[in-house]
C-alpha cells in the first residue's frame, strides 16, 4: 500500500495536470472561435462565386475547361489527406486515418497505383510506412491562409492535367460541432460539372463582360477548385480545436475524479497510520504498566 507521502506527490501531479489541460481546453476553445468565425466567411464567399458561376455557365455554352474533363480510363489515383500537425485531438486523427485505410484496402483492385500526399503529420507519420508517400507539405494545416491553398491546388491540377493521375481525391475531417467531426472521402478532381451548373438560373439580363463570358467561367473554374480546398483547410482545422477542446475537458473530469479518488485514499492511509501509532502508545504503555 503507497504510503502518505506518495499519494501526496500524486495529488500534486493530478493537480499540475488538470491545470494543463484545462490551459489546453480555453486555448482550443478560444482558436475554435475564430476558426468558426473565418469558416462562416468564406462560406459566404464561397456561396456568391458558385452562385455566379452557375449563373453565367447556364447564360452561355462554355467552353470545356481541362478541370472538369474526365479522363477516358482510371488507372492512378491521389489522395490528399489533411489532418493535425498535434495530438492530443481524442480519434479526430485516428478515425480519418482508419477510414482510409479501409478505403484504400476496399479500392485497391479497381486502380494500378494509389499515391498519398499529406498536410499535416498525423497523416503522414501513420501513412509513411503503410503506402506510397507523394508529397508532404509541412506545416501548412496549422494556419490555413488561402495562398498557401492556391499553391497545392495548383500542383494538384498540373498533375491532373498532365496525366499523371486520372482521379485526386481528398481526404479530411469535416466539421459537425465541437463534438463531432465526420471523416470524408470525395473526388476532388475531375470536378462534377453539375455541382457548379445547377446552382442558379441563367442571367436575365443582357450584361456586357469583359472578359467574354466563356473566358471569365475559365478564369473561375480554378479559382473555385482554390477556395474548395482552402476550405477543407478551415473545417479541418475547426475540427481540430473542437476535437482537442472536447479531449482536454474529458482529460480535466478524469484528472478531477482521479484526484477525488486518492485524496479519499491517501485520507484513509493517514487514519490508518495514525491508528497503528495509537495502538502502538497503547500497547507500550501497557507494557510499562505490566
Amino acid at each position: 500500500m503507497p504510503t502518505v507521502k506518495e499519494y501526496k506527490n500524486k495529488l500534486n501531479s493530478l493537480k499540475n495536470i488538470e491545470k494543463i489541460t484545462r490551459t489546453m481546453k480555453l486555448v482550443a476553445a478560444s482558436k475554435l472561435r475564430q476558426a468558426l468565425v473565418n469558416q462562416t466567411n468564406a462560406k459566404n464567399y464561397a456561396t456568391e462565386l458558385v452562385a455566379l458561376m452557375s449563373r453565367l455557365a447556364a447564360s452561355t455554352e462554355h467552353a470545356s475547361h481541362p478541370l472538369l474533363k474526365a479522363h477516358p480510363t482510371v488507372k492512378n489515383i491521389l489522395i490528399l489527406i489533411l489532418t493535425s500537425d498535434r495530438g492530443l485531438a481524442g480519434g479526430f486523427n485516428n478515425n480519418l486515418n482508419k477510414k482510409i485505410f479501409a478505403w484504400i484496402r476496399e479500392n485497391r483492385r479497381r486502380f494500378d497505383r494509389i499515391d498519398l500526399s499529406f498536410c499535416g503529420k498525423r497523416g503522414y507519420i501513420f501513412f509513411r510506412s503503410r503506402g506510397n508517400v507523394k508529397t508532404f507539405y509541412e506545416g501548412v494545416t496549422v494556419k490555413p491562409d488561402f495562398l498557401q491553398a492556391s499553391k497545392i491546388g495548383e500542383e494538384l491540377m498540373a498533375l491532373y492535367e498532365s496525366g499523371q493521375y486520372d482521379e485526386v481525391y481528398l481526404a479530411y475531417n469535416r466539421f459537425i460541432n465541437p463534438l463531432s467531426q465526420l471523416p470524408v472521402i470525395e473526388k476532388f478532381l475531375p470536378i462534377e460539372a453539375q455541382s457548379i451548373l445547377s446552382h442558379a438560373n441563367p442571367l436575365t439580363s443582357d450584361y456586357i463582360f469583359e472578359p467574354n463570358q466563356p473566358e471569365l467561367l475559365r478564369v473561375l473554374i480554378p479559382r473555385y477548385f482554390f477556395f474548395r480546398l482552402y476550405y477543407s483547410f478551415l473545417e479541418n482545422s475547426a475540427g481540430e480545436h473542437g476535437a482537442r477542446m472536447t479531449a482536454m475537458d474529458k482529460a480535466s473530469q478524469n484528472a478531477s475524479e482521479l484526484r477525488d479518488r486518492y485524496t479519499l485514499l491517501r485520507n484513509r492511509a493517514r487514519q490508518a497510520s495514525i491508528t497503528k501509532e495509537l495502538i502502538e502508545i497503547v500497547s507500550g504503555a501497557e507494557a510499562l504498566k505490566g
